[in-house]
């Protein structure tokens, strides 16, 4: 009688279901928290980032150097959200097509890839594993000269 009432007893198995449902709850929650953290790291970057190289570029004189600023920039914008640099891109687009004309508008266009965090490359399937975010930023050249 006594071993038969101390099996059946539910004392402290609340705390025990409290833990389990919690765990299972909560961690899709953590995940979804960690998912939206990078996917704004990489978004906030790329706005960044064009911003930044797009004011470089109006005030400089030449390509050579307007490209080497706008490069660095971008370097520096990504590395500051922790975006992996080798997974941008940029591109200069400019109406119209001189750059360093006075009055001309330079667009300035950086994609980042941004990988799914706790997301293993070798999963099969079809679905992303990473997240493709653009910022764009225009500026217009001084007609005053720079």
């Amino acid at each position: 009688m006594r071993r038969s009432r101390r099996w059946t007893d539910d004392r402290g198995s609340a705390s025990l279901e409290f833990i389990t449902v919690g765990l299972l709850l909560l961690l899709p929650f953590i995940y979804l928290v960690l998912v939206v953290a990078a996917v704004q790291a990489g978004a906030l970057a790329a706005e960044a980032a064009a911003r930044n190289a797009a004011r470089l570029v109006v005030q400089q004189d030449g390509a050579a150097r307007a490209e080497a600023l706008a490069d660095q920039a971008v370097r520096f914008a990504l590395a500051d959200y922790g975006v992996d640099v080798a997974s941008s891109s940029v591109t200069i687009d400019c109406i119209p097509m001189a750059c360093f004309d006075p009055g001309s508008l330079v667009t300035l266009t950086v994609t980042v890839r941004v990988p799914l965090p706790l997301v293993p490359a070798v999963l099969p399937g079809d679905f992303p594993l990473a997240v493709e975010l653009t910022g764009v930023s225009a500026q217009r050249v001084s007609e005053f000269g720079h």
